[in-house]
């Protein structure tokens, strides 16, 4: 973390992490060292003065003198100060647009699950296991997933199967039988290292809550998920490590959310579900999500950091075609 200050006071703060990706368009190999640049801000009244600009620059030699290959970051793509700032001021390019998926929990009610649907909790080395067989190609693969997977923050990994299809307890380690249809989640508790709170809830948000309530009045056998309140802090689960195989693997996709959400309504607190997918590898249509509170386009931009990985950039952003899938790190959300 790197902060400026002006007079003794602290008028802006930049975070930043730095691991070793999968990154397969990457025209030299197919790994890179990164850094990821999050968390920045600069107080209001200090703002268009080069603060920002600054706070990055720095964070820009940090990620060199530890030997990173590219900087990347997130951001709103209508967030247009921003957008600016990184791709005009500072040389990023676009390298992305996955999806933010919400949908509200809902503590009144639970999703019923269908009955012919096994869902089991895997052991830690399992989840690594089926993770870098199945994922370990997907961009931004984390080579360190043993961590992820172990942190505290991470409650489990659950697979969805058909009930009926065995799957022996190695889960496809020492050549155990996978089934033909599969799907994989992991939960991160994101609430429990900080929570959010909207001061004013937009207009939409509250037309939709009064209506649902309107319509729950007077036709009581009408179920219709309303808003949850987010005038106190809340948190919420982010769902990393989607992944499918197999025909049946659309439903059983749902089911692991539908599971997930179950789960969530269990804390008093936790009022979103969240995910992040790429538009290329259709789990946007199979994961339940609400539009109203989704971010179809979450603008990603990479620059390159070393000479040697300038023309592996300029090879990588020349092919505009999305990846086919994407694996977001739980720790930077």
């Amino acid at each position: 973390m790197k902060v400026a200050e002006l007079n003794s006071e602290i008028v802006g703060v930049i975070q930043g992490s730095i691991k070793v990706v999968t990154l397969h368009r990457n025209p030299s190999k197919d790994w890179a060292k990164v850094g990821y640049i999050l968390g920045l801000r600069v107080s209001p009244p200090h703002r268009q003065k080069g603060i920002g600009s600054t706070l990055v620059r720095h964070l820009e030699a940090w990620f060199v003198a530890n030997q990173a290959d590219y900087a990347y970051m997130a951001t709103d793509k209508d967030n247009q100060p921003s957008v600016n700032l990184f791709t005009t001021k500072l040389g990023f390019v676009k390298f992305m647009t996955p999806a933010i998926l919400v949908h509200p929990v809902n503590n009144s009610s639970s999703f019923r699950l269908p009955p012919t649907v096994e869902i089991s909790k895997l052991k830690i080395e399992q989840a690594e296991f089926l993770y870098k067989k199945f994922m370990g190609s997907t961009e931004f693969f984390p080579h360190d997933i043993d961590k992820v997977l172990g942190n505290k923050l991470s409650l489990g990994t659950w697979v969805a199967y058909p009930r009926g299809e065995s799957w022996p307890g190695g889960f496809g380690l020492e050549g155990q039988a996978i089934p033909r249809s599969w799907a994989m989640l992991s939960v991160w508790n994101s609430g429990q290292i900080f929570k959010l709170r909207v001061g004013k809830t937009a207009s939409s948000c509250c037309f939709y809550r009064m209506w649902s309530r309107l319509i729950g009045g007077f036709f009581p056998c009408v179920n219709m998920s309303g808003l949850p309140d987010f005038s106190e802090p809340f948190g919420f689960y982010f769902m990393y490590g989607v992944h499918r195989e197999g025909p049946s693997s659309e439903k059983l996709v749902r089911t692991l959310c539908r599971f997930v959400h179950n789960m969530a309504k269990q804390v008093p607190d936790c009022k979103f579900l969240v995910t992040e997918v790429v538009g290329g590898d259709g789990l946007k249509l199979q994961i339940p999500h609400w539009k109203l509170l989704s971010c179809p386009e979450d603008l990603w931009c990479i620059k390159a950091l070393r000479n040697e990985s300038r023309k592996d950039l300029r090879e990588m952003t020349k092919n505009s075609a999305p990846p086919r899938a994407l694996f977001v790190d739980p720790r930077e959300v």
